[in-house]
């Protein structure tokens, strides 16, 4: 019985650790719009070793993308941390190169066709490119090297004519196959490119504006999933997965455009499930539709990795509330692993998860916005984690109610007897069937004096108890 109870202390003692660290996550910042994004560093140290020992090629098992984005993505992340912190520019630049090789090494290209325009299609080019830019942009333009300034020149160049001379403002990723974010991030490498060289795609950049207004799609107002290749028209409805991406590099291209989409995007996706904190749906609300591999299973019509990805569209847009959010329920559902060197989500089973959660964690403008615009609302209400606070309380005080009953119920009832000691009756008593003396209790003589009987004269024999020993009485006549 002891054991059975330091066993049920010991459980609920580690359900209310749990629970306590789950408060601690909850509340504390897990983003930040400058320095280095809390654990992100460590996080990038878990990345490169895992890609090392073969994440990259373990991920494109998953999805025709695996092995690229888990490349990309780390290069990305370690560019912006790279411009966040000057002290980690070498560092940055190294290994953003050391992906750059990664996307255009024999298995970086593999899923992509060559014969498509621009060559392996503009998913590839797009977010090479962008990659590419970055790399540069990390440096003074003094000290950039030549051979990386003319290589990203003529990328670009070949994207610019491949805008232009196509009758749709989405290029193909894949054969007869195009996605409207493929075409956004590569636009968004030429707006980079007028940035950081002298400009020259300023008329492709206004065209393809006006295409994509032309082509959005009629039940949310946003640009489309997927579009027919040959028109643009919009053959799917917008979705989470990819708006979420969009809405991170369309600020890039028109700071305008991007506010008034990825408002419509948060009306429309964000979500409060059972009202336990935000999250973002890959249908708009009143439209419900399978899971693939990008969106991942739907829960509730929820997706993960459009959520995890929305986090760095909200804080490149500067929602820096609904960004920490988002940020903070990752920390409280993602179980991360932190030791001095690493950190890890998901136990460490999915590091193209980690890619994608430190890429949105670090983001940042990397095109300057000229524009004026009113500071975004919150997206997400003041008192959003007090829910989900509630819930870990009560998960930390739950195990301990058998605890707390037990031991009120021991003091209503007194102590147990000692072990071996004579049995108790009610009140007292002697046992039924024994001897009336042998264990009764009787109240015990005044302090000084001797015990009195019930009407208040010493017993016989000078309160002792019959039999016992005592001096005899005195003989004589009484006084």
């Amino acid at each position: 019985m002891i054991v059975l109870r330091r066993l049920v202390r010991v459980v609920a003692a580690l359900v209310s650790l749990a629970a306590l660290v789950g408060v601690v996550r909850l509340v504390a910042p897990a983003t930040g719009a400058g320095g280095e994004p809390p654990g992100v560093a460590r996080q990038l140290a878990f990345l490169r070793a895992a890609l090392d020992d073969g994440a990259g090629e373990d991920a494109q098992a998953l999805f025709p993308e695996g092995y690229f984005f888990a490349h990309v993505l780390y290069g990305l992340a370690r560019v912006e941390l790279g411009m966040r912190e000057p002290a980690r520019r070498e560092e940055s630049s190294r290994e953003a190169r050391w992906a750059l090789g990664r996307l255009e090494s024999p298995a970086g290209l593999a899923p992509f066709s060559p014969e498509l325009t621009p060559p392996y299609g503009v998913f590839h080019q797009g977010w090479t490119n962008w990659l590419r830019g970055g790399v540069l942009a990390l440096q003074p333009a003094e000290r950039r090297d030549p051979a990386e300034v003319r290589r990203f020149a003529e990328t670009s160049a070949a994207l610019g004519a491949a805008f232009d001379a196509s009758a749709t403002p989405y290029l193909a990723a894949y054969p007869q196959q195009a996605w409207p974010v493929d075409s956004t991030v590569a636009v968004a490498s030429l707006r980079l490119h007028d940035t950081l060289l002298p400009p020259r795609f300023r008329r492709t950049i206004d065209r393809w504006l006006d295409g994509v207004r032309q082509r959005l799609d009629p039940r949310t107002g946003l640009m489309p999933h997927r579009v027919d290749p040959a028109t643009g028209a919009p053959a799917e409805v917008a979705r989470g997965t990819s708006q979420s991406v969009i809405h991170r590099f369309l600020p890039e291209i028109d700071p305008i455009f991007a506010r008034q989409q990825y408002l419509a995007f948060r009306d429309q996706y964000l979500v409060t499930p059972l009202g336990l904190g935000p999250a973002v749906r890959e249908y708009p609300e009143g439209l419900d539709g399978p899971g693939d591999v990008d969106s991942g299973p739907l829960l509730l019509g929820v997706s993960l990795s459009a959520t995890v990805v929305t986090l760095g569209a909200a804080q490149r847009h500067g929602n820096h509330r609904l960004a920490g959010a988002l940020a903070n329920y990752g920390e409280l559902a993602g179980l991360p692993v932190q030791t001095p060197w690493t950190k890890r989500y998901a136990l460490g089973a999915m590091p193209i998860g980690d890619a994608f959660l430190a890429w949105a964690k670090t983001a940042r403008p990397w095109v300057p916005d000229t524009t004026s615009q009113p500071t975004l609302s919150a997206g997400v209400p003041f008192g959003w984690r007090l829910p989900l606070l509630s819930l870990l309380v009560a998960l930390g005080v739950v195990p301990w109610l058998p605890v707390l009953l037990a031991r009120w119920r021991r003091r209503r009832t007194g102590p147990p007897p000692a072990e071996g000691g004579p049995p108790a009756g009610a009140g007292g008593s002697p046992p039924a069937g024994g001897d009336p003396s042998a264990g009764a209790a009787g109240p015990p003589p005044a302090r000084g004096g001797p015990a009195t009987d019930a009407a208040g004269l010493p017993p016989a024999g000078g309160g002792r108890p019959p039999g016992a020993a005592g001096p005899p009485a005195p003989v004589g006549p009484l006084p």
